[in-house]
């Protein structure tokens, strides 16, 4: 005759197992957190005359503009170029961002939208 009920066998234990990996995986997901925020990349425009910093928080730390853009004529050209620049770093960013938590996750980060730790 069958046992009936609960779960037999090595269930238990693979889901010790599967906790125990989930952890492991949080403890990494946030060390790399921790590193990409203290991480900085530079998006620059109109061949470096605008640069933008920004930091692993995706705030920007440092706007540099070379004096020879600035033309009082065409501010709308400034404008765009630290635009563009600012664009490009928060881009490098996010792909910086995506890039580490892929190797953690093994390309995981689609379940669910994300992980909640």
């Amino acid at each position: 005759m069958a046992k009936r009920g609960g779960f037999q066998g090595g269930m238990p234990g693979n889901m010790n197992n599967l906790m125990k990996q989930a952890q492991k995986m949080q403890r990494q997901m946030e060390e790399t957190t921790k590193q990409l925020e203290e991480t900085e990349v530079v998006g620059t425009a109109g061949g470096g005359v605008v640069e933008i910093t920004v930091s692993g928080k995706k705030e920007i730390t440092k706007v540099s503009i070379k004096e020879e853009v600035v033309d009082p004529d065409d501010i709308e050209m400034l404008e765009d170029l630290v635009m563009a620049a600012a664009n490009e770093a928060l881009r490098k960013m996010e792909e910086l961002s995506s890039q580490s938590m892929a190797k953690i996750t093994g390309g995981l980060g689609g379940l669910g939208g994300g992980f909640p730790f």
